[in-house]
């Protein structure tokens, strides 16, 4: 059986409530990581959007088609290097992974339900301070980026 390695492209999907607060969720792979909705294509054909919508459902149970929900490409991208940590899951040679930005409007109150294989817990926090507690330093950008990006109802 041949060893199935991440593709390295992936998104990054801030999701936030109209008062800008931001989900952040704890991986459960490390201490206190945490960080947005992240994940890879599962092929390499696989559209962007639909990563996206896949890996917010997966992680926390959060339809991003669902009515009142508004899933918006920021038409960003990142390339960052793969923490060191992490390269044994891509082919060998693979040092960097290109990282595609969504933002994910939801409404105050929305239900979080985490895939306890991947994160322990999670937090509402303004974009400000989620910004301060993200690990990744791309993921603090986009939380940044927030006030620029978000487009009010």
């Amino acid at each position: 059986m041949s060893k199935h390695f991440k593709i390295p492209q992936s998104v990054l999907v801030l999701i936030h409530t109209p008062a800008m607060d931001v989900l952040l969720i704890r991986r459960a792979d490390t201490e206190d990581f945490w960080q947005s909705v992240t994940g890879s294509k599962d092929r390499p054909e696989e559209d962007f959007v639909d990563t996206a919508v896949r890996e917010v459902l997966e992680e926390t149970g959060i339809d991003a088609r669902a009515e009142g929900h508004c899933l918006r490409d920021w038409e960003l991208e990142n390339v960052y290097e793969i923490y060191p940590r992490w390269r044994h899951r891509y082919a060998t040679g693979v040092t960097h992974n290109t990282e595609h930005l969504f933002g994910l409007r939801v409404p105050a109150n929305t239900p979080v339900r985490l895939n306890p294989r991947e994160h322990t817990d999670w937090r509402w926090m303004n974009w400000r301070d989620a910004a301060l507690a993200c690990f990744s330093p791309s993921n603090a950008e986009a939380c940044l980026l927030l006030p620029r990006l978000y487009l009010p109802e």
